[in-house]
């Protein structure tokens, strides 16, 4: 379920993001599609609330500091550990592919921290992203954390949408792949959600929480190097298991 206000908030941040200058009432309410009164609003409520501002009076609203404050705060309170960190380095630069790291939100996965590849062709992913978590490799490598009972209640809320012609479109083939995932040592996934996208991706120790590391990218290149870049990861995240213990 979508609610308005708060998608229209999130919106205008990234708007800004993108055009990186003021904009007045009118320029937001033209861009976003949205009706003048709608913009008046919002504007007025978070200009109230300090998290916007004219830097020059009536010459347009820009997002204050305040954003990087509460985002500070935010990661602050729950941070990645540093190892952790430059695993994601290390790893998406042996692989010389998009890495990430992934934490289970419900019926998806949404990306917490990200490290695009050089490479022209790539997976092009950004922090918030969300997948299936029944229909990739990083979302089932959250999904196994969970026990069956939990498992089955998040089944009852996936859709089960076909978006392509390998997206697992059951509870039995879901649970299928988490099976044999368990015998290969890490989960890979096929297309399944984005055509052409292939990804390796293996649970994350880390207490209290469910976390994957995943490695994304184009079939033509990355579907026969799956068993080569699982090598890496379990490899990374054993070291990282010794390594980063001190911060956990």
């Amino acid at each position: 379920m979508l609610v308005k206000q708060a998608a229209n908030v999130i919106e205008i941040l990234e708007y800004f993001m993108q055009r990186k200058r003021p904009a007045t009432l009118s320029e937001i309410s033209d861009d976003l599609g949205w009706p003048r009164s709608s913009t008046f609003n919002i504007v007025g409520t978070l200009t109230d609330l300090g998290y916007l501002y004219e830097p020059i009076s009536r010459k347009g609203y820009y997002p204050s500091q305040r954003w990087l404050t509460v985002a500070q705060a935010l990661a602050n309170a729950e941070p990645l550990p540093e190892s952790l960190l430059a695993l994601v380095s290390e790893v998406a630069k042996e692989t010389n592919e998009t890495t990430a790291i992934c934490a289970s939100t419900g019926k998806h996965a949404v990306l917490i921290h990200v490290e695009e590849c050089e490479q022209s062709i790539r997976y092009s992913a950004k922090v918030g992203s969300r997948v299936p978590i029944h229909a990739s490799s990083a979302g089932r490598a959250t999904l196994i954390q969970y026990t069956l009972d939990e498992r089955m209640a998040i089944y009852r809320k996936i859709d089960f949408e076909n978006y392509t012609d390998t997206t697992p479109m059951s509870i039995e083939t879901v649970e299928e792949e988490l099976r044999n995932a368990r015998e290969r040592g890490y989960h890979q996934s096929n297309a399944e959600y984005i055509p052409d996208l292939v990804g390796v991706a293996i649970p994350v120790p880390l207490p209290h929480r469910r976390l994957s590391i995943v490695v994304a990218g184009p079939a033509s290149r990355c579907a026969q190097q799956r068993p080569a870049i699982a090598k890496i990861l379990l490899r990374g995240v054993k070291d990282f298991q010794v390594m980063g213990a001190d911060e956990k």
